[in-house]
């Protein structure tokens, strides 16, 4: 049987991998730190059961949460937007319109879903295809390292 080894994770993956499991739990699928558009990487981008797509950003501290300043830019590539942090973490910081997890490495909690915005079916078919293809190349390169992203190494 495998074991969590955990001491080689960053805060940030840590709730990452609770807000995943979370996630899990309610049928949608995640992948960590997907680019969205250029110039953008959301800590966890999700696929629900019914299409929809979330975006979590996992916050380790109140630092962390300060120097962050393009979180807003995510919110035309996701349905919902969520933060991630521990329990912990000064939570009055974060906006009230915007969705709320507690989260450590094991499990997570959503106190507060925050506002739908739906997304427009170009961009939703747009990320959809993006999720996909970012997870399954990833399978492919822990299946077959000497492959590359343009092919044969």
């Amino acid at each position: 049987m495998a074991h969590d080894n955990l001491q080689n994770f960053q805060p940030g993956q840590m709730l990452a991998r609770g807000a995943a499991r979370l996630l899990t739990s309610h049928g949608f699928v995640s992948v960590e730190e997907l680019v969205p558009t250029r110039g953008l990487r959301v800590d966890l981008m999700a696929l629900g059961p019914k299409g929809e797509i979330w975006i979590v950003e996992c916050k380790s501290g109140r630092a962390d949460f300060q120097s962050d300043h393009k979180w807003e830019g995510y919110l035309d590539w996701c349905d919902r937007f969520f933060w991630a942090v521990d329990a912990d973490f000064p939570t009055e910081l974060l906006p009230d319109d915007t969705g709320l997890i507690i989260a450590d490495a094991y499990s997570a909690e959503i106190i507060r879903a925050g506002p739908e915005h739906k997304l427009a079916a170009a961009r939703r078919k747009t990320m959809t295809h993006k999720l996909a293809t970012t997870a399954a190349r990833r399978l492919q390169a822990l299946r077959d390292p000497e492959m590359t992203a343009s092919g044969w190494s």
